[in-house]
């Protein structure tokens, strides 16, 4: 079967619509309604009823829907396994919502090169519904999103509790100005939660919604803002920016989804991993594991 097809199914089910599907995957309506057709053609029954309202799952469909996650991910998982580089058991895959890889990806990466090193690392970075939908599709292992949509087949973990912080050039710690502030947009919760904490700093004249872009142009032209606490850390410990006193600070969790039929032997020392760097870790370029360390966690991914 062809695994675009059930793709496809897996779309319009999660939203509801052979537009928005259409939007999604990025091909035209007349491709996605076609892509439906041969599906029903080849299991000879209905999958959608549709309606102004969108498309809803018949009986058929719901059957199909336990069985095409795993279509996929079987698919993907034997792809990439194909490939898999000389000298290496299996290769992980973790996509990193944009404004989360640094420094995680990159403390990941050290510390699996020492701990893990029969196994091959890829990563990307990308929008968390791409992300959750690379997942559900086996082209993931594992995503880091901050507000994960459950779907069929996946399984979300609380990763870590970022902070995000108030932090400001100024050599005294004061209240930020409207003049000099620099605006992140961390999501919904953080607006609404910061807006109630700074009405006079909703309308600050230059905002970002891209943490790195913040903290860059922050250190360049001065001033404070928020950030994640772990990506302003050298910043802080070089004295380029200080933590603002008394300045509340704002959780932002941080979450792990896995497929649920994803490879244990590969996806636990990946998690072991992004939990050991999450959790304040040193990264293994600058502590390596001891020896039983990285021994058991080889034996898990064995």
């Amino acid at each position: 079967m062809d695994i675009t097809l059930a793709r496809t199914f897996l779309e319009i089910a999660a939203s509801g619509s052979f537009v928005r599907a259409s939007e999604r995957l990025h091909v035209t309506q007349t491709a996605v309604g076609a892509r439906v057709r041969a599906l029903e053609d080849q299991l000879g029954r209905p999958l959608f009823v549709r309606s102004k309202a969108g498309a809803t799952l018949t009986s058929a469909g719901e059957h199909f829907m336990r069985y095409a996650p795993t279509l996929i991910q079987v698919w993907e998982r034997a792809r990439h396994q194909v490939a898999v580089p000389p000298g290496r058991r299996a290769v992980v895959t973790v996509g990193c919502e944009t404004s989360l890889w640094d420094p995680l990806l990159v403390d990941w990466l050290l510390w699996m090169r020492r701990a893990a090193p029969q196994l091959a690392l890829r990563t990307e970075v990308g929008d968390p519904e791409g992300l959750m939908r690379e997942v559900a599709d086996g082209i993931l292992d594992i995503a880091i999103v901050y507000a994960p949509q459950q779907r069929p087949g996946l399984r979300i973990e609380l990763l870590f509790e970022e902070k995000l912080v108030l932090v400001s050039t100024r050599r005294r710690g004061r209240a930020p100005v409207l003049a000099d502030y620099v605006f992140i947009d961390w999501g919904p919760e953080f607006v609404a939660q910061h807006n109630l904490a700074f009405p006079d700093l909703a309308s600050a004249g230059v905002s970002a919604g891209l943490g790195p872009v913040g903290r860059a142009y922050l250190l360049a032209a001065g001033g404070s803002g928020y950030f994640r606490l772990s990506a302003v850390r050298g910043a802080l410990e070089s004295g380029q920016l200080r933590r603002v006193p008394g300045a509340p600070e704002f959780l932002h969790p941080a979450y792990a989804v896995v497929a649920v039929s994803a490879d244990v032997k590969v996806v636990t020392p990946a998690l072991a991993g992004l939990r050991h760097v999450a959790g304040g870790g040193a990264p293994a370029s600058v502590a390596k594991p001891t020896p039983r360390r990285a021994a058991k966690a080889a034996a898990a991914a064995a």
